[in-house]
């Protein structure tokens, strides 16, 4: 299947252990997920940025059944919300601190990417958090 234009430089980016997020060359504003047109002043002339991978955690879920169709060789997995320092927020996967045990986080942690490796990030094209060091 061919990657859509709009998300190709992302997933690029993960492939290459990066977190990129949109950001507006006109207005300057940063914006996540990626748009046409930048949310804040509506021009199209848009690139991306490399992010500083840290954030906080606002909301997670961990599943353990029923999953999607086509996750269902991914349970148990977490995913959540995160707020990334520059302002956006984007719904990510959460590294287990444990075998399947994510009880070692709370919301309003601070959560730092993980560069998901290119096999995982081929596989399965998202961002990957895990609890930040002290």
């Amino acid at each position: 299947m061919k990657t859509p234009r709009i998300v190709s430089e992302f997933r690029a980016g993960l492939g290459q252990g990066e977190l990129l997020i949109q950001n507006c060359n006109s207005c300057g504003k940063p914006n996540m997920w990626p748009r046409y047109a930048c949310p804040h002043c509506q021009s199209d002339d848009l690139g991306w940025a490399k992010s500083s991978g840290k954030g906080t955690l606002h909301s997670f879920c961990v599943l353990r059944q029923g999953a999607p169709e086509g996750f269902d060789g991914d349970l148990p997995y977490a995913i959540g919300v995160v707020k990334l320092d520059e302002g956006v927020q984007l719904l990510a996967r959460l590294e287990a601190s444990a075998p399947d045990d994510w009880s070692a986080y709370s919301c309003d942690d601070r959560v730092e990417f993980v560069a998901p490796g290119a096999a995982e990030a081929q596989r399965r094209p998202c961002a990957i958090f895990r609890r930040a060091a002290d």
